[in-house]
């Protein structure tokens, strides 16, 4: 025999309110016995969530992605930094460079051009890191790819002019 003492410690006062039932709307509670119907319970969730237990049971999120380990964590922060000195690297290797062109659309071209170059590197990381969400291989093919691609070559090669 238990007293209603006992039973206190084992919930919180207005567990049995309805309106608090949280994830679905309140509706009249079925009949003793009677089972939900998929209808109800899916449609008033939002998506990814979903019923577990009795009809008024609990309400399971949808799963959160698994954190970064420690070492990718490093590595995307030295890649980072690659990515950086890239842009830094072709902001003074193009600043090297002079304007050949006298007709001005090709002048406005190689301005474009070399202002596209030094955002490069930056929109490279930042697109790959954004692109991949969830795909651990990917990103960090794509991150590599870019850091062989994006090289500041007219600051690797010290180019004083075209």
């Amino acid at each position: 025999m238990t007293s209603s003492r006992d039973n206190d410690a084992l919930g919180w006062a207005g567990d049995d309110d309805p309106t608090l039932v949280s994830g679905r709307s309140v509706d009249p509670e079925p009949a003793p016995g009677a089972a939900p119907t998929a209808e109800a319970t899916e449609t008033e969730l939002p998506d990814g969530w979903t019923v577990t237990g009795s009809p008024g049971g609990y309400v399971d999120a949808p799963k959160e992605p698994a954190a970064m380990s420690s070492p990718a964590l490093v590595g995307l922060g030295i890649l980072g930094g690659v990515y950086l000195l890239y842009t830094i690297g072709w902001f003074i290797g193009i600043g090297r460079l002079t304007n050949p062109f006298t007709d001005p659309l090709a002048q406005f071209m190689f301005s474009l051009g070399t202002w596209l170059a030094i955002a490069a590197p930056v929109i490279w990381f930042a697109s790959s890191f954004w692109l991949t969400r969830g795909k651990p291989r990917l990103r960090w093919t794509w991150l590599i790819l870019g850091v062989v691609l994006l090289a500041p070559l007219p600051f690797i090669a010290g180019s004083g002019g075209l």
